[in-house]
């Protein structure tokens, strides 16, 4: 980030203090660009955050789909809109941190192209053995079968270089062992692979973990978070196997770069009060994880420190994308 660019989000802070109250924001309806098909995370979330803004900003939000390249189909039409606070870009720790450096022609700058609102949450994930492995049950039973070689077990992930893609490549190095890896859409579509038998396992966030297992012929063995995830309980992290990772997604909201500091203050307002809302920390709750607002500068910064440490991890597996 430049630092013209911080120096100018650090200011919101300032701006926002000599911002007039009577601001005619918002006109009509607003949409949460999600860069991910529906049925997963990411729309679970927006649609979730949806509901309590549409009577906090006295407008309707809707939720659109934008699906493709990591989500970078989406990113690239939110920044791309115009900046008066009607289009809003519901971001994660992929396409805010890690396209940057998987991408090699990659549409849009996160950092200089997007004004932040609000960090939302940190969803924890778990690794799910589906019904075509019916006999692994344990994390060390998994690395096991994959010993004989990459094509033994497969694993499932919403993209190249995405999230669970990298998550699920360190892991793998760290236990020297080798899958093969099957990329997918998005979250939705590779939950029905695993759970129809065609891909063996899924590092994916938990709440789509619970709702894989519920049947119980898929499993959770493992969860890559600090400590015990309460959706599954006695469930071991993959750290207790000497494995140094800890890895989930974080969301966050976004306007369009140069969208008045007023409406970004009146954003951010209006996502922390909706993210008090019951029915919002009930679906929260329900995938694994705590709502956690932020001010636009604390997003800034944490958003920042990601992308340094993504792009490390990008190198390191080499995960390019052309």
């Amino acid at each position: 980030m430049t630092a013209f660019t911080r120096r100018a989000l650090l200011g919101t802070g300032a701006a926002v203090a000599l911002a007039s109250p009577a601001l005619a924001y918002p006109e009509r309806t607003i949409r949460i660009i999600s860069g991910f098909p529906p049925g997963g995370l990411n729309d679970i979330i927006a649609r979730a955050l949806a509901q309590p803004l549409t009577g906090i900003l006295g407008q309707s939000v809707v939720i659109e789909n934008r699906g493709g390249a990591g989500g970078s189909v989406g990113a690239t039409a939110a920044a791309r809109s115009a900046p008066d606070g009607h289009t809003l870009w519901m971001g994660i720790v992929d396409t805010q941190a890690i396209n940057p450096f998987a991408y090699r022609n990659l549409q849009y700058d996160p950092e200089r192209d997007f004004a932040p609102i609000s960090l939302v949450g940190k969803f924890p994930f778990a690794l799910v053995v589906g019904p075509s492995k019916p006999g692994i049950l344990t994390f060390p039973q998994l690395i096991d079968a994959a010993r004989p070689g990459p094509e033994t077990i497969t694993y499932a992930s919403w993209g190249v270089a995405s999230t669970p893609h990298l998550a699920m490549e360190r892991l793998l190095a760290n236990q020297g062992v080798r899958m093969l890896h099957v990329p997918f859409t998005g979250q939705a579509p590779a939950m029905q692979a695993v759970m129809a038998g065609q891909v063996d396992c899924f590092p994916l966030p938990a709440g789509g973990a619970e709702a894989m297992t519920r049947d119980g012929k898929t499993r959770a063995v493992a969860v890559m978070a600090p400590a015990e995830v309460p959706l599954f309980p006695g469930v071991p992290t993959v750290k207790s196997f000497g494995v140094p990772l800890d890895s989930g997604l974080w969301k966050a909201i976004y306007a369009p770069a140069r969208t008045p500091a007023p409406i970004i203050a009146q954003l951010n307002a209006a996502v922390r009060q909706a993210m008090t809302a019951p029915a919002f920390i009930e679906v929260v709750r329900q995938q694994g994880a705590v709502p956690e607002p932020s001010t636009p500068e604390a997003l800034a910064e944490f958003q920042h420190s990601e992308r340094l440490a993504w792009g490390e991890i990008v190198r390191s597996t080499n995960a390019l994308i052309e």
